[in-house]
């Protein structure tokens, strides 16, 4: 399996896939080794259908995780081993679509006051005023913050595509003042003590925490501060094909779905940051 695994892996890098995916894919071929105890290259369409049934009826795995893994092991055996075709597939999924919970701006204000460190609040602050998601927000550069033009620069975010979103004067203000503190070199949020990018489930439990001591008991991880940002620009009037590029969508569809459309009435150069109800609140000082 290993030099499968590595020519799988160098297949994707090949066309550009980003990190999370191939970690995915090769989680699923790894999977059904596991579940057969011999090399894929040996295991028929029909095997792989008995272990997509496995992961439905014995493991009670979610259709989303077993789509991926479709998806994983058709490119595997399409693109690293080169068979011209497989027969084994899942059902569409028969859930009706969920629409995440959104944050109103209130409740983003109580989660940013929450925040039990400089650090965290800033990162949590700039999630939301970027509309970023976590991966992003993790490998955000020093010099990816651009104070002359007013916009921070987001490399190689999903589908390794590179793009420009919002950096608000207020947004600006807070970065200014965790960098005087913490003096990050490469990265931006780096991981205490290192100079190497924050661990994503870090952030995650600061969220959560500060959500809780905040008393917000809507549904959802970090990735509601994405919605919201979209969801109160919107809101605020700003059109939707602006916001589509802020949150880096291929498709209008992919941005659109999250809300109900509003007005398209632009409001340039604005932040969600600036939109939040009442005078703006310190940001601790306690160390990261």
């Amino acid at each position: 399996m290993t030099a499968l695994r590595r020519q799988m892996d160098a297949d994707m890098v090949l066309r550009g896939m980003a990190v999370k995916t191939r970690e995915a894919y090769l989680a699923a071929v790894v999977g059904l080794v596991r579940f057969y105890r011999r090399s894929p290259d040996q295991i028929s369409d029909a095997e792989v259908q008995t272990y997509l049934l496995h992961l439905i009826q014995e493991r009670k795995r979610a259709w989303s995780t077993c789509n991926i893994a479709v998806h994983g092991l058709r490119f595997f055996y399409h693109v690293t081993l080169k068979r011209d075709r497989s027969t084994f597939s899942i059902p569409a999924s028969r859930q009706p679509a969920k629409i995440p919970h959104i944050l109103s701006t209130h409740d983003v204000r109580r989660i940013l006051a929450a925040t039990s460190n400089l650090k965290h609040h800033v990162m949590l602050a700039t999630t939301y005023a970027a509309g970023l998601r976590v991966n992003e927000l993790v490998h955000l550069r020093v010099t990816d913050i651009d104070s002359a033009r007013m916009t921070i620069r987001v490399e190689q975010g999903k589908g390794a595509k590179d793009r420009y979103t919002l950096l608000s004067v207020r947004l600006l203000d807070e970065l200014r003042t965790y960098w005087r503190q913490e003096r990050p070199r490469t990265w931006l949020f780096a991981a205490r003590g290192t100079d190497q990018p924050l661990d994503p489930s870090g952030i995650q439990r600061a969220y959560t925490a500060a959500k809780r001591r905040a008393g917000v008991i809507k549904l959802g991880g970090i990735h509601g501060l994405r919605h919201a940002f979209a969801t109160h620009l919107l809101e605020a009037g700003v059109d939707v094909h602006t916001i589509q590029r802020l949150l880096g969508h291929r498709a209008l569809s992919t941005t659109a779905r999250y809300f109900h459309l509003a007005p398209p009435t632009l409001l340039a150069h604005r932040s969600p940051l600036d939109l939040l109800d009442g005078p703006s609140t310190p940001a601790p000082t306690a160390q990261a």
